[in-house]
């Protein structure tokens, strides 16, 4: 869920009848805007997108198989990280064939229903990545703060307990806020300025009062966006002073190795998000909120494998022994 901020209130000048305003009939079906703006553009932006998708799938399919068949990578970080790869398939894969679409075609159409289900898939998984990232924090601070009962804190059944939830609340969100949407009268005009379709640039679209849908939004908004961000930063302050506290050199390197990857991806995450949504009313921005959606939904699910890899000798070390053509 991303942090919507910015509270849109539309309220119909006239009282609203099923099927029609006025004259005018109800929006069966949107046009993305995407990139249309920059037509020139559009050979170099489908390339980027094309490798970037390609290399997002790979990766996180990549992970996914690794943790899945080596014994060696049964435990907690681990299993939130399979969790994390599983969102990121899900949050690329809602937006990157029509985003592909659109830079092909003259005009990208999406039906109504399909808009709703990529809203929804969209919002399930955003918003399950920034609580997976909290868990996975938590589950650091556990290792580093706490590691004689790191065991017993983060047991399996925890664990499954944390996974579950995640996923149930998150859908459950999402179907509240898809819902909410659902409700909505759409009378035209029927162009998302965005490259898919997203809560903003929809309410804005609507032709009836929105009241209840900025509400909401804020509300999960504050628990999903705010209030996991400061958990998250709870949990690396305590697990900074704890590492400043070892005596060794070793140590304190060590420490900071097993959570240095989850530090970057938090820190990348989150400042897209804050780019494209914390910002005043006023100051939004159609092209913002578009290169900020570039970031968080094709970048970050890009680069979450890579860094994860890259940055941890035991992944690494297994993605190298079932796929021995990705050895140095």
């Amino acid at each position: 869920m991303k942090l919507w901020v910015k509270i849109l209130l539309i309220v119909p000048e006239h009282p609203l009848h099923p099927g029609t305003m006025g004259n005018q009939t109800m929006v069966t079906e949107f046009i993305l805007q995407g990139f249309s703006e920059h037509p020139e553009h559009h050979v170099l932006l489908f390339s980027c997108f094309l490798s970037l998708y390609s290399v997002a799938l790979t990766g996180n399919v990549l992970i996914i198989l690794t943790i899945t068949f080596n014994p060696g990578l049964h435990t907690p970080m681990y299993f939130f990280l399979f969790n994390l790869a599983t969102m990121d398939i899900i949050c690329t894969s809602s937006i990157m064939p029509k985003a592909l679409e659109g830079l092909v075609s003259e005009k990208s159409f999406i039906s109504y229903g399909g808009c709703m289900a990529q809203l929804y898939f969209l919002t399930w998984s955003a918003s399950s990545e920034l609580l997976l990232l909290t868990v996975m924090a938590y589950d650091r601070y556990a290792a580093i703060c706490h590691p004689l009962h790191y065991s017993t804190k983060m047991s399996k059944a925890f664990c499954s307990m944390l996974a579950t939830g995640v996923w149930v609340l998150c859908a459950f969100n999402s179907a509240l806020n898809t819902g909410l949407m659902l409700r909505l009268n759409f009378c035209g005009p029927n162009v998302i300025t965005h490259f898919f379709c997203e809560a903003p640039p929809l309410l804005l679209l609507s032709c009836s009062s929105t009241y209840v849908n900025s509400v909401m939004i804020v509300l999960a908004d504050a628990f999903y966006g705010i209030l996991n961000f400061l958990m998250t930063l709870v949990s690396y302050g305590f697990i900074i002073s704890s590492i400043l506290k070892m005596r060794t050199s070793e140590g304190k390197q060590k420490a900071f190795s097993t959570c240095s990857s989850h530090l970057i991806v938090v820190c990348m995450y989150y400042t897209a998000v804050f780019y494209a949504y914390i910002s005043p009313v006023s100051s939004y921005s159609a092209e913002k909120s578009k290169v900020a959606g570039v970031l968080y939904t094709m970048l970050s699910p890009t680069l979450n494998p890579l860094i994860y890899t890259l940055r941890n000798k035991e992944v690494k070390a297994a993605v190298a022994k079932f796929f021995p053509f990705f050895r140095s």
